[in-house]
């Protein structure tokens, strides 16, 4: 049942006007799940899992108490959400000039 839940709140995130891609990645940077090709994912996976931690790193060396709840990129072509969680990170990718207003 939880496996459908991940399937379909996948499908529901890639379905968003804009939306690009949409990855899993455990903690060891490996692609877990994944709407994007193969040679991509495994470049966002390994470069936003390390920008992931030293952006945590930063957060926990300003204050030990604080951790990273949520890290957003955007550059001019487009925006990289990152939701980090115990076990895994939660990547978007989308063109925030083609989201629908």
């Amino acid at each position: 049942a939880a496996q459908a839940e991940v399937e379909e709140t996948l499908k529901r995130l890639q379905n968003h006007p804009g939306v690009k891609g949409v990855l899993i990645v455990n903690n060891d940077g490996i692609p877990i799940r994944t709407t994007l090709e193969q040679a991509l994912t495994v470049q966002y996976a390994g470069l936003i899992t390390q920008l992931c931690s030293k952006a945590r790193s930063a957060v926990r060396e300003l204050d030990p108490h604080n951790d990273l709840t949520f890290l957003r990129i955007r550059s001019k072509k487009q925006e990289i959400m990152v939701a980090p969680d115990k076990d895994y990170l939660l990547v978007i990718i989308q063109d925030p000039n083609d989201v629908a207003a």
